[in-house]
């Protein structure tokens, strides 16, 4: 390497370790200005295995600087990308647009209404992480209503309300209010009393057959004319769950010609004979439908916003009818299109994914191979980073694409200050090392030189991933030791300093000795097992940690035999 060339790469080294300083208002870190000086720099790429021994210095002068002098000696140095990067921080803060005529309500009160059928998969976070901060912009209220007035085809699974409950809590939210539909039937019945006496409601025994045809038609059902004292006693007899399922129903009366035949006089109560799951409510048989309870509810609640899926728009139309019986003001309506995730073989679908569960072909909803909050919370992603994610898509009502590598770049600035370092060999081969020190003793951070160094013994041997295996003849640097040569199946050290890294004729690669740590890493493609340096032993279960060169793992279990992590990212 000449000397233009560098100055170049430590010119350009400085550029975006100032970059990444003032973007997260930290230290720059080496492996995080990585990526972006190879991308921006091709011509660098050639030279990758000594770059970071010859940027190090680089970047421990930039974090020298403080705050002010960082931002100073960007703008001197790139004032284009630092306004440029400004720009883009300001419209971060304000990604949602916003609610439609927020100014004239009290208080913004809003609801996430999950049907309690299972945990949540990746998409469900979509709701609460958007509402969350709609309640902090507005200093709003945050409700979630569990909507489990479905007993049958959306059958509640009893875990289901803390598990989503805590995923709320995962992604850094809490609830104003908790709601149960299934506890507040008695109410919906009242209103439905009351409607039937306002002569908005009909009780209808046609079969499903039947009324689709003359609502098609454009056609009243015979039943629609009969007095409300009848529909009132019929009604009765459904709440006395003296009719089976299928055999009669309440409708709300609309309009039997309306352009849009969903709208013509819809099913507000049911029969059901299957028994809600939940003790409390299992003795119900006349069951609202979700229009209906789910309007009643938000008017009691004082919801002044609700957010639903572009294709639910009659929602808001059936609703319309029973607001307009009662005098009530609808509220402020938000659609926007479905959101879907790439990097996932699975369906994100609570039934697809119970399905594989049941059959046995992933472990549970936390298997890192499904797209579930709680597969990501098990890897070690933030919730803060999934948030971040599904905010920056705003609220367009297209269907929108939230890419994996958002989330875990998110959480990679979240986590990567905090971790600290240690090697993992997935495979490879043994090696005996001659010459050299006894020990190597890397930073635990290469940003954070306080934290202290690990201790690796060399041993007897070593291991090396087989990507990383030299040639015979061949020299390469095992990190925090140094310069070895290849020779028959010994690694002889060559007292080369670091020089022969920083002139590009040496890769850098990490190893550890072949008595480590044994390491069972879950990721998304099937299990890996690998060797880790002997003080990865210490980490405790729970805590995160980047293996160089492999990526940020999560500590999952301690066994007598191995150590089980998740992987995250890389």
């Amino acid at each position: 390497m000449d000397d233009e060339l560098r100055e170049r790469i430590e010119r350009e080294a400085e550029k975006h370790a100032l970059l990444n300083a003032v973007k997260h208002d930290s230290d720059a870190d080496v492996g995080a200005i990585m990526g972006p000086l190879m991308g921006e720099n091709p011509d660098f790429r050639q030279h990758g295995g000594e770059i970071p021994g010859l940027i190090g210095p680089v970047v421990a002068e930039v974090n020298r600087l403080s705050a002010g002098e960082k931002r100073e000696r960007l703008e001197e140095l790139a004032p284009e990308e630092l306004a440029e990067m400004e720009a883009e921080e300001e419209a971060d803060d304000s990604l949602l647009p916003d609610l439609p005529n927020a100014e004239d309500y009290d208080e913004v009160r809003m609801r996430a209404a999950p049907n309690p059928n299972g945990p949540w998969h990746l998409g469900h976070a979509r709701m609460p992480a958007v509402i969350g901060t709609y309640k902090e912009m507005y200093d709003g209220s945050f409700i979630v209503r569990f909507d489990d007035t479905d007993p049958e085809t959306k059958r509640p699974d009893l875990t289901a309300y803390d598990a989503i409950l805590d995923d709320i809590d995962y992604l850094g939210f809490e609830p104003d209010d908790v709601i149960r539909a299934s506890d507040r039937v008695e109410t919906y019945y009242d209103y439905a009393r009351e409607l039937i006496e306002m002569g908005g409601a009909y009780t209808c025994s046609c079969s499903g057959e039947a009324f689709s045809n003359l609502k098609n038609d454009g056609k009243p059902c015979p039943h629609r004319d009969k007095d409300s004292e009848t529909t009132r006693e019929e009604f009765e007899d459904m709440v006395a769950g003296e009719y089976s399922s299928g055999e009669m129903v309440l409708r709300v009366k609309t309009d039997i010609e309306h352009k849009n035949p969903a709208l013509r006089d819809w099913v507000a109560f049911r029969m059901i004979d299957t028994p809600h799951p939940r003790e409390e409510a299992a003795d119900y048989r006349a069951w609202p439908m979700l229009d209906f309870q789910s309007g009643v509810d938000d008017h009691l609640t004082g919801v002044t916003h609700i957010i639903r899926g572009i294709d639910l728009q009659d929602s808001a139309k059936r609703q319309q009818f029973v607001y307009d019986y009662f005098g009530w003001d609808y509220p402020e309506v938000v659609h926007w299109g479905h959101v879907q995730v790439d990097a996932y073989d699975v369906k994100m679908s609570t039934s697809s994914i119970k399905e594989l569960i049941d059959a046995g072909e992933v472990e549970g909803w936390d298997d890192p191979r499904v797209p579930t909050i709680k597969s990501l919370r098990r890897r070690g992603i933030r919730g803060q980073a999934i948030v971040d994610a599904m905010v920056g898509l705003g609220t367009s009502t297209s269907n929108v694409d939230l890419s994996m590598s958002t989330v875990y770049a998110n959480n990679r600035d979240l986590v990567d200050d905090e971790t600290d370092r240690y090697f993992l060999v997935r495979d490879g081969e043994e090696f005996a090392v001659e010459g050299g020190p006894d020990s190597a003793h890397p930073p635990l951070h290469p940003s954070f030189e306080e934290r202290g160094t690990r201790d690796i013994p060399v041993g007897d041997s070593v291991r090396l991933e087989s990507g990383d295996v030299p040639a015979e003849g061949e020299r390469v640097w095992l990190k925090g030791f140094g310069a070895v040569r290849r020779e028959g199946d010994s690694l002889v050290a060559t007292g080369d300093d670091l020089d022969v890294v920083r002139e590009g004729d040496v890769a850098v690669i990490h190893w550890v000795p072949t008595d480590g740590v044994s390491v069972r890493m879950r990721t998304m493609d099937g299990d890996v097992t690998g060797v880790a340096e002997p003080d990865f032993g210490d980490v405790p279960e729970d805590e995160l940690v980047q293996f160089e060169r492999v990526g940020f793992v999560r500590v999952d279990d301690r066994g007598d035999d191995e150590t089980v992590v998740y992987f995250a990212h890389k």
